[in-house]
């Protein structure tokens, strides 16, 4: 059976990616060559996987790997398995990513690795073996001082501990520091789970504070409730007093106004697979949840799905994307005329490329932070990189987004400039 590569047509992440790009490159009448040198990765790989399943079968998986700019430093970024993965999403989050590690003004460079699968109907098993097929493709692709990837949708700690082990293999001696994310007893970094999250719940914080707005006691929908939204969850009760109204994950979506206790929601996925059913919860439309009247809309699923059409329909506050492009261009003009403060992916879910730094300088020198170190130093990397953004933004009349793209370009480009590449 043959798991093959589609193009996407409609909605193209890529696309998308590019046109931003483009827009800022008119705000900063960038040199023609480095414009150009920016709208393209400078390198991809495309693999073809073969692994033996449960059952004795052989099945043939497709998988990608882009380094997309690493001008600033090694490349840096995640690796998803999806069963709709391409590779024009692969290379939009490769950009994506190569803004968002400049926005942090972090010494690395964008890259994202993907795998063509349906990770949720295969064993353990399988997982590992196709793990280890990536890595015995791509090995020589990647490297602490070249790429380094982590997870993603729909991988996690233990395959970022089998992909290190069968590149420790391929090269003879350890070498944990080739992936981040790893489980801490590998050389993980404390702080990593809810890295994501706790990165952007600070933006919310000072989203708030320059807005004039009351988050204590305030109202919040999460759109998907995977990794980043369940810690979302948490961490915005336990930091900023907030309430979660809505909620929902690949099997629908729940609405309770009086809000969602994270342990009791938490405790009710776990049982049933799913947030859907939760004992005193509406059952609501997938779309309803982007119209509810609350302070903000956490989107952290996928891309997309925040678009022309529902995005006037809009009524929170703040926007705090947790998810990689969950906005289209268009969406982004309309939110800002209806007076949403939208928190760009590049800023809002940078914390999670942050402490995968982080674990990458403990990983050079073998010496391991407390988590309090973490956050403290966490909390002051979003906090500064909110600000450059937001002043930005005032600075050239653009919304968010525009702003972080100015902000990441200016510096990528003078790194460009500097090693005499243009």
């Amino acid at each position: 059976m043959l798991e093959k590569p589609e193009v996407r047509s409609e909605h193209n992440p890529f696309t998308n990616a590019q046109n931003q790009l483009d827009e800022a490159a008119s705000y900063l009448k960038l040199d023609p060559a480095i414009h150009q040198l920016l709208r393209w990765p400078l390198r991809e790989l495309h693999i073809t996987m073969p692994v033996k399943m449960d059952n004795g079968t052989t099945r043939i998986f497709h998988g990608f790997r882009v380094q997309y700019n690493d001008a600033c430093g090694p490349c840096k970024g995640g690796i998803r398995f999806h069963p709709d993965e391409t590779i024009d999403t692969v290379r939009a989050l490769a950009a994506w990513m190569t803004w968002k590690t400049a926005v942090m003004n972090l010494p690395l460079g964008g890259g994202k690795g993907g795998v063509i699968c349906n990770p949720k109907k295969m064993s353990a098993g399988e997982l590992e073996r196709l793990s280890r097929a990536y890595i015995r493709q791509a090995g020589s692709f990647v490297g602490p001082e070249k790429d380094v990837p982590a997870p993603d949708v729909y991988t996690n700690p233990q395959i970022m501990a089998w992909m290190a082990d069968e590149y420790s293999i391929l090269q003879g001696r350890n070498v944990f520091g080739i992936m981040t994310g790893k489980p801490v007893a590998l050389g993980g970094s404390a702080g990593r789970n809810d890295a994501t999250a706790r990165g952007g719940i600070f933006c919310v914080r000072e989203a708030a504070r320059v807005n004039g707005i009351e988050l204590h006691g305030a109202a919040a929908a999460i759109q998907g409730y995977g990794n980043s939204g369940s810690y979302a969850h948490k961490l915005a009760a336990e930091i900023l007093g907030m309430k979660i109204v809505a909620v929902s994950d690949s099997k629908g979506t729940v609405f309770k106004p009086d809000g969602f206790l994270y342990e009791d929601l938490m405790a009710h996925k776990k049982r049933t697979g799913s947030v859907t059913g939760f004992p005193g919860a509406e059952q609501i439309s997938d779309e309803a949840l982007f119209e509810l009247d609350v302070t903000v809309i956490f989107p952290a699923a996928l891309e997309g799905v925040i678009n022309r059409n529902n995005a006037p329909h809009i009524k929170a506050k703040i926007i705090a994307e947790l998810a990689n492009g969950p906005a289209t261009p268009e969406a982004d003009l309309i939110l800002r005329n209806n007076g949403s403060y939208v928190i760009p992916d590049l800023l809002c879910n940078a914390g999670g490329v942050t402490v995968s730094y982080f674990e990458m300088v403990q990983n050079s020198y073998v010496y391991y932070w407390d988590e309090e170190k973490i956050h403290h130093r966490l909390e002051k990397k979003m906090t500064a990189a909110f600000h450059q953004v937001h002043r930005t933004a005032g600075q050239h009349d653009v919304h968010n987004r525009m702003a972080a793209y100015i902000v990441a370009i200016e510096r990528v480009a003078e790194a460009m400039r500097l090693r005499g590449w243009v």
